[in-house]
């Protein structure tokens, strides 16, 4: 489908962006947002506020007392029929350290750009706000556009999912920024033009599991004690066991630890447990499975406790998603980008927002990769193609999905 007059001019004014792009990202970058650093996570939502609010969006903060703020960044559109809003979504928290900016400030090597978060996914923010900017320039456009900029998904975003599922419940569709991928042994993007998105995602459960013993003199008194890291590690390979790779589900114990000292029998042992499913309707029967096995004692007086610390929902495709790829597929081919999709383990908010019934299309953010670890990169010539794709996406939703008239 040719340009309209409006996508064109979007799209003309986004290629110009590149050296802006980069310098709002550099900002980004440097600057320090772990999960748990509240201080540093507001900070860097300030140089989003400050950009947007510039730009002539309304800001509203939703403070939290112990993770970062979420911010809701809207650029109105009175006119619309449908004025359920548009969301562009992402995180801004990232799983390093206090420091990690000042030790690898971003930088561009061949290429590509580097820095902690760089990719995951301080980028993916970048376009949104890039794109809510070409549209704030632009009166025909589909209707009213929300950014929505979280705190804490690297932690299963405990504070901000309320306010994520509060607006998609409101939201006619949500595009989430993750980064998008380069599909597995192709040339890098500048050669071949391919990207990956995300048609589906694993739910994640994170638990911890306690088991209480009884402490004796492993060499005077053994037989008075009960052993709480025997009764764990019988119980790890139960829960290893539970893993079905057909059905998509696994469960790892990832962390353990226990006792008191090497003569003592163990009083008291932990471990945490990463479980992955790929269905909503999964979730229920294998949590039992798992509570269960914690429960029941594999030596005679040990108990045991399991804890939900976190979780994400799983992104399944509907009707509507399908619709919305086909109108981002439709928009990448105006810029040579050809789109495939993968399904994934890893979890992200795009599954909340999904399971209360919003279109939901998600790692729709510049291509990267190396997520969580000193190698993360982001493909830097793909910055203005994928901005330019979600832009033109946004404007063509009215096409793909049913309107609501106000």
């Amino acid at each position: 489908m040719p340009l309209t007059a409006a996508e064109e001019r979007v799209s003309s004014w986004l290629a110009t962006q590149k050296d802006a792009m980069l310098a709002l990202l550099a900002e980004l970058v440097n600057a320090d947002s772990g999960s748990y650093d509240k201080k540093g996570v507001d900070a860097a939502g300030e140089i989003l506020k400050r950009f947007l609010a510039a730009r002539g969006l309304s800001i509203e903060t939703v403070p939290s007392a112990i993770y970062g703020e979420a911010i809701k960044a809207t650029l109105p559109h009175a006119p619309a029929n449908d004025q359920r809003p548009i969301v562009l979504m992402g995180h801004r928290d990232t799983v390093f350290p206090v420091g990690e900016p000042t030790r690898r400030p971003f930088a561009i090597v061949d290429g590509r750009g580097l820095g902690p978060g760089v990719a995951d996914m301080k980028a993916g923010l970048v376009i949104n706000a890039f794109v809510a900017a070409a549209l704030a320039r632009e009166e025909d456009r589909p209707g009213p556009l929300m950014l929505l900029i979280t705190s804490d998904e690297e932690l299963a975003s405990p504070s901000s999912r309320p306010v994520i599922e509060a607006v998609a419940r409101e939201a006619r569709c949500v595009f989430n920024s993750e980064p998008s991928r380069t599909p597995q042994g192709a040339p890098r993007f500048a050669q071949d033009r391919k990207q990956t998105i995300t048609h589906g995602r694993k739910g994640g459960v994170f638990m911890r599991f306690e088991i209480t013993g009884k402490a004796a003199h492993s060499g005077a008194a053994y037989e008075r004690g009960v052993s709480a890291i025997l009764d764990l590690a019988k119980k790890v390979a139960l829960l290893h066991a539970l893993t079905n790779l057909e059905e998509g589900i696994t469960v790892n114990v990832g962390l353990i630890g226990g006792g008191q000292t090497v003569n003592t029998v163990a009083p008291s042992a932990w471990g945490e447990i990463d479980l992955r499913y790929a269905r909503a309707d999964q979730r229920a029967p294998i949590l039992d499975q798992i509570r269960t096995i914690v429960e029941t004692p594999m030596v005679p007086g040990a108990t045991g406790s399991l804890t939900v610390k976190g979780e994400f929902l799983p992104l399944e495709q509907s009707d509507e998603a399908r619709a919305m790829l086909g109108a981002y597929r439709s928009a990448a081919s105006e810029f040579g980008v050809d789109v495939s999709t993968q399904f994934t383990g890893g979890c992200a908010d795009s599954g909340f927002t999904a399971a209360v019934g919003c279109p939901t299309l998600c790692s729709v953010g510049p291509i990267g990769g190396g997520g969580h670890t000193p190698d993360e990169f982001l493909e830097i010539d793909s910055l203005a193609p994928c901005a330019q794709t979600l832009a033109v996406a946004v404007m063509r939703v009215s096409e793909a999905l049913p309107q609501v008239d106000a």
